[in-house]
């Protein structure tokens, strides 16, 4: 991991010699030969970053089971993609179509039922241009029409009722990623690994630095080719876990950052991850460089006025792009940077 903020230019500053003013803390102007380096306070935007390692993937990994009993008589291929009410597999050549959703189906689906399953149930059958009943919690003569309607289209028996193993459930379109089982088996638990379709990078973050990323915050992916891709950072965990490498411990925080404009396809691959853990808008800086410890404590620079230099105090800000935030000057001011 490189961090490119405070901690490293800071220590170079304080590398330099201690100046002191002396009693006046607005400083004494010397006149001498103008310092060999200068550069002017200027105004500017600065930010700083993080860059750790990730893995580029598709997220989460989630096993699809069957519900049901016979064999399986269809697959679809590993790293394809199936979205609502399309086939996930298929049992005794009946398909398993696939719905939307966050609550698997736990009882049959039945005229006078009622709950969220139900709603589940409808919201699909809209979805897929199905209509003649109120989307709702209700099962009513009206939604049993619709499936009966919805299962003659995918070649079903129809019966007008769902039970838990017809269909699967998810929270959006899934990407197969792993096949658990193979034509001919018993349909009867995994089937298949999926995750979603959406490439995010994973980064284990020590937690020491979880406070320099943000949910929303900007950031840029560097692929294996040496190529850029923008992200953003869309989760940063809440459990820490403890890992172990030789002799070495680490405890880090699962940090996921989505990726857009990907356009060759990695199904899985090492990254670098930048991101922008603090951003200074419209503000005065000048080179890191040009920064003086002083003896007196805090930090100042050596203004530059024609052949005579002065000391000033500034108070310093965000270390970022090889530059400081600071106050105490004013812009255009010419700054003497020690070599």
């Amino acid at each position: 991991m490189a961090w490119t903020g405070a901690a490293a230019l800071l220590a170079a500053a304080v590398g330099a010699a201690a100046v002191g003013f002396g009693g006046d803390s607005a400083g004494t102007a010397v006149t001498g030969r103008t310092p060999p380096a200068t550069a002017q306070v200027t105004r500017t935007t600065l930010t700083a970053t993080k860059t750790v390692d990730g893995t580029l993937g598709y997220g989460d990994t989630v096993t699809v089971a069957a519900k049901s009993q016979g064999t399986i008589t269809w697959l679809p291929a590993e790293g394809s993609t199936v979205t609502r009410g399309h086939a996930v597999y298929s049992v005794d050549a009946d398909r398993r179509p696939l719905l939307y959703g966050t609550m698997p189906l736990y009882r049959e689906l039945r005229d006078g039922v009622e709950g969220k399953d139900v709603e589940l149930l409808e919201r699909n059958l809209d979805k897929l241009g199905y209509d003649g009943f109120d989307v709702d919690d209700t099962f009513t003569w009206a939604t049993a029409e619709a499936v009966e309607d919805w299962q003659d289209d995918l070649g079903l028996d129809v019966t007008g009722t769902v039970q838990p193993g017809d269909v699967v459930v998810a929270d959006g379109r899934i990407r197969v990623a792993e096949l658990r089982k193979a034509l001919g088996d018993t349909a009867s638990g995994p089937v298949l690994d999926a995750t979603g379709t959406t490439r995010e990078v994973s980064v284990a973050l020590d937690v020491a630095d979880e406070h320099l990323v943000a949910k929303g915050r900007p950031a840029t992916v560097e692929l294996p080719d040496g190529a850029t891709v923008k992200g953003k950072v869309t989760a940063v965990g809440t459990v820490a876990t403890e890992t172990t490498s030789g002799t070495d411990t680490a405890t880090t925080v699962e940090v996921k950052v989505s990726v857009s404009g990907l356009k060759k396809s990695y199904d899985a691959a090492p990254v670098e991850v930048t991101i922008v853990s603090e951003r200074r808008d419209n503000v005065l800086a000048v080179p890191v460089g040009a920064l003086l410890a002083l003896a007196e404590g805090g930090y100042g620079v050596q203004v530059v006025q024609g052949t005579a230099t002065r000391y000033t105090a500034v108070e310093v800000g965000l270390f970022a792009d090889g530059k400081v935030e600071v106050e105490g000057v004013t812009e255009g001011a010419t700054v003497a940077v020690p070599k």
